[in-house]
């Protein structure tokens, strides 16, 4: 089984948009290039074009192909499908990590996302999100107070049991 993207850290971005990567998140990029080898650096693809999202998305090379073989399973000329690859295609760049760690993130990119002197990585499984801190927190917030209006029945992990369970 593949290794996921796990946990959430702050990393100081520099005045040229130069910021770490968490190392755990360097292994799954490293592990998902299937060009990577030892000494080389790896790729990814950053997604900024989400509707509604104030982050940006990581992807490893394997994690965006699935996602890209799930719009190529769309019927073709549809305007879903269009709309998909418009989106994953044009607002989406190519990175890789450079022999520090880290990637450099366009000023434009940081300034979708309000990025400026620090940015929260939230491993997310089989991506990572980019966050400006305080936005990161916000989000947390909003999540908890979504929680905090369910029911016990209502629980996010039960979700995973009735998955099981129809599958």
């Amino acid at each position: 089984m593949a290794r996921r993207f796990r946990g959430e850290s702050v990393h100081k971005v520099d005045s040229k948009g130069r910021v770490s990567i968490p190392a755990p998140f360097r292994r799954v990029l490293e592990e998902g290039d299937p060009d990577w080898k030892p000494g080389e650096n790896a790729n990814l693809v950053i997604v900024y074009g989400r509707r509604g999202r104030n982050c940006l998305e990581g992807y490893s090379m394997n994690s965006m192909s699935e996602v890209d073989d799930m719009v190529s399973d769309l019927p073709r000329y549809s305007r879903e499908r269009e709309i998909l690859e418009r989106m994953l295609n044009t607002q989406s760049v190519y990175a890789q990590v450079d022999e520090n760690g880290r990637i450099v993130l366009p000023a434009k990119l940081r300034e979708r996302i309000g990025v400026s002197k620090e940015a929260t990585f939230a491993g997310m499984g089989d991506k990572f999100q980019i966050w400006e801190p305080e936005a990161y927190a916000e989000d947390m917030n909003r999540i908890d107070d979504w929680l905090s209006d369910q029911g016990e029945e209502d629980d996010p992990f039960a979700l995973l049991d009735r998955r099981r369970a129809e599958g």
